[in-house]
């Protein structure tokens, strides 16, 4: 049955105060009073929300940390060599090869470089700027990225003082730990420069390394005791009354009780300072 004329006003009627009371525009009100069967439109919002009441954008669940080079505050940034790479020059293909890294120490531990920078080539290659442990000492060179595993962050930073011979270990820029040391004679010369710490070693056979001992990226010039031929070490000794002294054929030796202290704090992949 067709509402009479009078009942239909008082139906619309009804609904106009009812949508008013909603926030629904009269010209809305008005299209559902000619056409009944047609959804009523979602109010449009108010202008005078509070935009601080509105909710904050969902963070990401994880962001992937980007690599870091040394900074003030002893932050940096290793990586392992997964596959041999060459070093280059500069981040293209084409650039000269300083050196060519290998996936493995000469002590058959994990190889590993000291991030120092990023960059992507012209065809979006990217490729990251490293210190490489070669002579001259000091290098630093371009691997692609795809050749190094993922980045680790270490906190610490080992500064090593060859003229007053100590050795001083720092974490988010304080001294944590120093001991006396034996560094490198005048014809075997400790060498100086930036480097890191490349692994940690034990279980030897001779007692002249001590309980534990780190190889480092510094090379010798000349000579060392350090097996693999070339590199230097930090390690421990079974004659500590000739520390601290110039007694070394390159290497720094810290008395035995010391190393194990050392070896507590110091985690691979430290910077390492050598003055």
């Amino acid at each position: 049955m067709t509402p009479r004329p009078k009942q239909r006003r008082r139906r619309i009627r009804a609904f106009v105060v009812a949508a008013a009371a909603t926030g629904i525009a009269a010209a809305g009100v008005a299209a559902l009073a000619d056409s009944p069967a047609v959804a009523p439109s979602p109010p449009p919002p108010r202008a005078d929300v509070d935009a601080q009441a509105l909710p904050d954008p969902v963070a990401p669940a994880f962001t992937p940390p980007k690599p870091r080079s040394l900074r003030s505050d002893g932050v940096a940034t290793w990586a392992p060599v997964r596959r041999t790479v060459p070093a280059r020059l500069r981040p293209e293909v084409a650039a000269p090869v300083v050196a060519t890294l290998m996936t493995k120490t000469p002590e058959e531990t994990d190889n590993i470089v000291l991030v120092q920078g990023r960059e992507a080539d012209q065809d979006g290659r990217l490729w990251v700027k490293v210190r490489i442990p070669a002579l001259p000492n000091n290098v630093t060179a371009w691997v692609e990225r795809s050749a190094l595993g993922g980045y680790t962050v270490v906190r610490t930073r080992l500064e090593i003082d060859v003229e007053a011979m100590t050795l001083t270990l720092y974490r988010a820029g304080r001294a944590i730990f120093e001991a006396p040391v034996g560094v490198g004679t005048a014809a075997w010369p400790t060498p100086k420069g930036d480097f890191y710490v490349r692994n940690k070693l034990t279980r030897f056979a001779s007692p002249f390394y001590g309980p534990v001992a780190f190889g480092t990226s510094a090379r010798s010039r000349v000579l060392t005791d350090w097996p693999g031929g070339g590199f230097v070490g930090i390690h421990g000794t079974n004659a500590p009354e000739l520390l601290p002294g110039r007694v070394s054929h390159g290497c720094v030796r810290l008395r035995n009780d010391d190393i194990v202290r050392l070896a507590e704090l110091m985690p691979v992949g430290t910077p390492v300072t050598i003055t």
